[in-house]
Order: structure tokens, then sequence, then C-alpha cells
């Protein structure tokens, strides 16, 4: 036995691999948070872009405000590029409301159309 534990060799603790972690933990959330920003800026440009289309699209001039919030009841695909395809149980902003069974709307993408009315429940 006492061969054996001649032998034995214990492995240190090392203190560095706890500050490199530690450190290491500290570039990925700076990286992590620089992709966030990344995804929100590309999101930003194409919400912009989309806010473009729309005023071109609808000759809409005046200021974009939420005047309610409504729920899909249905799923509704679009059949023109200015209506807005919607799928059950979506949130959508209403813009503007239209003389006509239309209201102008806006989903959590950024994306504008008209949505009839009849396939929405506000509460």
């Amino acid at each position: 036995r006492e061969k054996d534990d001649k032998h034995k060799f214990r492995m240190p603790k090392f203190r560095i691999a706890k500050e490199y972690k530690e450190k290491r933990k500290s570039v990925d959330d700076v990286a992590r948070n620089m992709s966030k920003l990344k995804n929100s800026e590309e999101k930003s440009k194409r919400m912009e872009k989309e806010e473009q289309f729309f005023r071109e699209t609808f000759m809409y001039d005046k200021e974009i405000s939420v005047i309610n919030t409504a729920t899909a009841e249905c799923s509704v695909p679009s059949k023109r590029r200015v209506d807005l395809p919607v799928t059950a149980g979506e949130q959508l902003d209403v813009i503007d409301v239209m003389e006509g069974p239309a209201v102008i709307c806006r989903n959590s993408e950024g994306r504008y159309g008209y949505v009839l009315v009849e396939h929405l429940n506000f509460r």
C-alpha cells in the first residue's frame, strides 16, 4: 500500500481556468448583444422599407398612429398585395378606418394592408 501512495499525485486546482471562463462568458455576452443589435437594425430597416411601400401604395401622407388593436378571428390569405394576410389569433394594430368594410392594419412584422372588419375581434 505504501508503494501505491507514493505514485499517487494530486491535480492542482487551476484558478486561471476560472478566470478564463468568466472572461469568456463576458466575451460571449458582448457577442450575443452585438447579434441582437444587428437583428434589431435589420428589423428596423425592414420596417422602414415596409412603411415606405405602404405610403407609396396607399398614398398615405398622415402620421401613422395606432387607433386600436385587434385580434384576427380566422386565417385569411391575401389575394392582392394591398391585402394583409392574417393568421388566427394574430395581434394587429389598426392604423386607419376607411369607408367600407375594410380597415388598414399593421402586423407584428411591420407589414401594412387592408383587413376586413368581419375577420377582426376588437376588445
